[in-house]
């Protein structure tokens, strides 16, 4: 149990002051053995039985009321409908907030979001506990703060993005490490989603056994909000492009709805709001998703080929995934640099780049040679093919500069490996398969295996492997082989690295043959580099977006055109919006897994902090009762009772008179 003043329990030893003291006044008794009163000691014992129970009993509760009042003096707190935690009042109290959109969600029965009630409940606790000092995670840093301020603070509030709880908890952890903090508690309040809490991170381990070598006490206490909301749709766009129709020009726009679970069917209204005109159009929501792919929006010969719009849904139980902007501007061309060593790959690798997924689309693939990389059109290009040894030194430079500016880069092997590294990763050994191989599992919600968006799936599962190339470094697969080798895999620092284990050709795989898949990959990736590239863009919220907000320069800051209100300042790139810089605009939305990553199992998330002091609490939107609440008055009325009960037994039997015989009054007449 928790108590506020814990070391007035050092007066627990005084329960047994009742016991002391019937001991003593036993010994103030001598036994004197006298023979006319045995008979009446033979007869009282008769009755002893309930005597001696009384005796015992009002000991008992003259010791309980003793300790009744030692506890209520001590401030004892109850956390949770009585879910106990161990320790007493901390000195730092670090708080870790997962403000993504999910958490906007809400029962229907109240206004109130889970993050709201989620911040209210641990201002109220906080303000119980009074630490020494609370602090607020943000980002990577710590912020001090009022525990009273958490129900307002901005930097408490709502943003579009994603979180970090790893990299929050690792921030924690550096502070109580650098910072030789007492003992400190750190409450987390989240609504277990997959991608916020990313439970396949190979460092939990790492940062667990980190907390647990600390030389002082660190709790951990999860308030979480893992109810699922019922009811809730998140729209979201998915493409938006230009389209020349003659003279006149239209807005294609792509947008997918989505919920967790299947339900009903409903018909689902979407409102389009573009160039201050507004449209409605409506679509069937059967199972979990319903798409509408190319509605097209008419653009008037005068308007700019340059703009913004957004599409949005009825409100429901969270209002954070109503709404999706999007911009548009005139694609810039479609170039994709292209090194091989083996010609037959590098011409299949060509025709694949060069062929442009919409006819009104300009591409082209430009086949440089390793001694032209110095002269090559990095400013102008999207993607970087490169199928050899892997770069070293000047090249490797150029391609490192390449993917820092948003450029993507896929390789392919080489003839044969020469133990170069290149991002961490490096090619091993080929491996021949008599019996060509195909994958078993690849990524099919996102990334560059996903589904069409018509919800179709790529034939990944179709490709015939029978040579592939080992890979080594810390790699992510997106699709796998048998025996987990494997084929497709990114490099998890976000920088557009991409490996393929194997060449398309037919002794190697069926990627040329069955050129679909290798045509996706690539222009997906085409598709991303051309984004900075892009007079109009998409981002997702989080810390790129801020830093490339954050990067304008003084003749051309970013402005804000459209979005919340006060999303600009530290919060710009964090809330969902428009900008505009320079004739550049950038739509900024949350993250795609915040609308169908699931609900982690409480046992998963549990199992992140197995061998910690570690409570959990389970949370509501809307809640009204505190998660720490003081208890000493139940102690009291405890005592008070003991001392009642005690009075009780303690009062005197009442004497009946007992009635005389009459033949024995007779008698003794």
């Amino acid at each position: 149990m928790t108590f506020l003043q814990p070391w007035l329990l050092v007066a627990l030893p005084l329960v047994a002051l009742p016991l002391i003291i019937h001991l003593i006044n036993q010994r103030r008794f001598q036994t004197v053995q006298w023979a006319a009163m045995r008979f009446l000691l033979a007869a009282r014992a008769m009755s002893s039985g309930y005597s001696k129970l009384r005796h015992w009993l009002i000991m008992l509760l003259r010791m309980l009321a003793v300790a009744a009042v030692i506890l209520a003096i001590g401030r004892p707190l109850s956390r949770g409908w009585l879910a106990l935690a161990g320790g007493a009042r901390p000195d730092t109290a670090i708080v870790v907030l997962d403000r993504s959109p999910s958490m906007q969600a809400r029962d229907p029965a109240t206004p109130e979001t889970k993050l709201a009630t989620g911040r209210r409940q641990l201002a109220e606790t906080l303000a119980t506990l009074a630490p020494q000092r609370c602090l607020l995670v943000e980002g990577d840093k710590l912020v001090e703060v009022p525990a009273a301020a958490l129900v307002d603070l901005p930097a408490a509030g709502p943003v579009a993005a994603a979180a970090d709880i790893p990299g929050m908890l690792q921030a924690a952890y550096d502070h109580i490490r650098d910072n030789a903090a007492g003992t400190a508690e750190v409450w987390i309040c989240s609504d277990g989603r997959t991608n916020d809490w990313a439970l396949e991170d190979g460092g939990w381990a790492g940062l667990r056994d980190a907390f647990a070598k600390l030389p002082q006490q660190v709790r951990f206490q999860l308030v979480a909000f893992d109810a699922a909301p019922a009811g809730n749709v998140a729209v979201r766009v998915t493409e938006a492009r230009l389209e020349r129709r003659g003279e006149a020009r239209e807005l294609l726009v792509s947008v997918v709805a989505t919920r967790q679970d299947s339900g009903d069917p409903i018909t689902l209204p979407l409102k389009f709001e573009l160039g201050g005109v507004s449209t409605a159009v409506e679509v069937e929501l059967a199972g979990r998703e319903a798409v509408l792919a190319n509605h097209a929006l008419p653009l008037g010969r005068g308007e700019s080929a340059r703009g913004w719009g957004r599409v949005s849904i009825p409100a429901d139980t969270c209002a954070a995934d109503n709404e999706f902007y999007f911009v548009f501007d005139e694609p810039p061309p479609r170039l994709a640099l292209v090194v091989a060593e083996e010609a037959a790959a590098g011409r299949v690798l060509e025709l694949a780049a060069s062929i442009p997924p919409s006819k009104e689309l300009v591409a082209r693939a430009e086949s440089v040679p390793r001694a032209g990389l110095a002269t090559a059109p990095w400013a102008e290009a999207a993607a970087l093919i490169w199928q050899g040894p892997l770069p070293q030194g000047d090249e490797a430079k150029l391609v490192d500069e390449f993917v820092a500016r948003g450029g993507q880069a896929i390789f392919f092997p080489p003839e044969s490996a020469d133990g170069a590294t290149f991002a961490g990763v490096s090619w091993g050994e080929w491996l021949a398969h008599p019996q060509p191989l195909r994958p078993e599992q690849w990524r099919s919600d996102e990334d560059i295996l996903a589904n069409t968006l018509a919800s179709g799936a790529l034939p990944v599962g179709e490709l015939e492997v029978q040579r592939s190339c080992g890979l080594g470094g810390e790699i992510v697969p997106l699709a796998t082989l048998a025996d987990g080798l494997p084929l497709v895999a990114r490099v998890p620092d976000g920088r557009g690295i991409t490996f393929c284990a194997t060449l398309p050709r037919p002794r190697d795989s069926s990627l040329a043959s069955e050129g679909i898949v290798l045509y996706a990959i690539l222009q997906r990736l085409i598709e991303r580099g051309l984004e900075p590239l892009a007079g109009a863009r998409q981002i997702d919220a989080g810390p790129a977006a801020s830093e490339l907000l954050a990067a304008a320069t003084a003749d051309a800051r970013w402005a804000c055109v459209a979005g919340p209100a006060g999303s600009s300042g530290a919060e710009a790139g964090w809330q969902a919006g428009v900008y505009e810089a320079a004739g550049r605009l950038v739509a900024i939305n949350r993250p795609p897994a915040e609308d169908v990553a699931a609900i982690a199992a409480p046992e998963r998330i549990d199992g992140l902090f197995r061998g910690l002091a570690y409570t959990r609490v389970e949370g509501r939107a809307g809640r009204g009762d505190s998660i720490v609440q003081e208890i000493w008055r139940a102690f009291l009325i405890a005592m008070l009772l003991a001392l009642v009960g005690e009075g009780l037994l303690s009062l005197p039997r009442r004497r009946v008179a007992t009635p005389v015989i009459p033949a024995l009054a007779e008698a003794a007449a």
